[in-house]
């Protein structure tokens, strides 16, 4: 098994990120803001397709407090298909675009495609998000080439395949340490420097529900990677499984995840309902840090 790196001791590593252009403060947790250019995702499909609908679901979530807008041309919800590149492309670009010439947006492009992260960082993107972890031809020197940071992902199996009673060896905290370790690796080998990455453990994604509450619960043993983790499990059917609600009504259920996920060391939390996620993160930093000022966390997001 690899061995899990050391964590890097320097502050500036673990307290901000430079995403081109900007700087994303990581002292404290940030609320990254999804906006799915899709018909067929699992929560969101087809409300955001046209661009005009698209910027204003953007304007909203930065004005309840996202840092990050998280923008997804493909699908990949479990039993999703591939999307072709070039349709990808066609969705994705015009929005990243436009975020950033017309809001000054952080945006992310959530995508594995090698086109994509070069087109978008041309268009203005500020991070690179990626569920297979840069495996795909070309995605690794692609992204090294942008300069952008990278969020790498850990999954078991394709969207089409991969909640097909899903099974790991080892317990679930250590095969998600091992992947993301050779990830980090292989990203510094091509040139993409540790101050760079981020690590999203994967939840919902070849996972059972018992995989994905054991993962949260034992979270905080991912930081011995020594980098920024970013969380997602805003609306998936781990919350569904758990107490029985349909996509529709799983806020609660999702801001309880966030607060856990916060305490456990997240330093972004990917999700559909900013506002409500930014409240609850709030109050579970105050509470963390013994009393601090809200002033510390919220007002800085104005």
């Amino acid at each position: 098994m690899t061995s899990i790196a050391t964590p890097d001791p320097t502050p500036e590593r673990a307290a901000s990120l430079q995403c081109g252009r900007h700087r994303l403060d990581l002292s404290f947790p940030r609320v990254m803001g999804i906006l799915n250019v899709t018909p067929d995702s699992f929560s969101d499909g087809g409300r955001h397709v046209a661009l005009d609908d698209a910027l204003r679901r953007a304007e909203q979530m930065l004005a309840e407090g996202a840092a990050v807008i998280d923008v997804g041309g493909e699908s990949t919800r479990p039993g999703a298909d591939a999307v072709p590149e070039q349709q990808e492309l066609d969705r994705v670009a015009p929005v990243v675009e436009a975020l950033v010439r017309e809001l000054d947006a952080l945006v992310s492009v959530d995508t594995s495609s090698a086109r994509v992260m070069r087109e978008c960082a041309v268009r203005g993107a500020s991070m690179i998000n990626d569920v297979r972890g840069l495996e795909r031809e070309g995605a690794l020197s692609a992204a090294a080439s942008s300069g952008l940071p990278v969020c790498l992902m850990h999954r078991q199996g394709e969207p089409q395949d991969m909640q097909h009673a899903p099974r790991y060896d080892v317990p679930i905290e250590s095969a998600v340490a091992e992947y993301l370790g050779e990830r980090v690796s292989a990203c510094e080998a091509a040139g993409i420097s540790r101050q760079q990455l981020l690590l999203d453990p994967g939840f919902g994604f070849g996972k059972s529900v018992e995989h994905n509450l054991r993962l949260l619960n034992r979270m905080r043993s991912l930081e011995a990677l020594g980098l920024p983790l970013l969380v997602g499990m805003s609306r998936k059917s781990m919350i569904g499984k758990v107490l029985g609600r349909p996509v529709e009504e799983r806020l609660a259920g999702g801001l309880a995840l966030s607060a856990i996920a916060v305490e456990r060391g997240a330093k972004i939390l990917r999700v559909h309902d900013v506002g409500a996620t930014v409240d609850a993160v709030t109050m579970a930093w105050a509470v963390l840090q013994e009393g601090c000022e809200p002033s510390n966390y919220k007002e800085s997001l104005s």
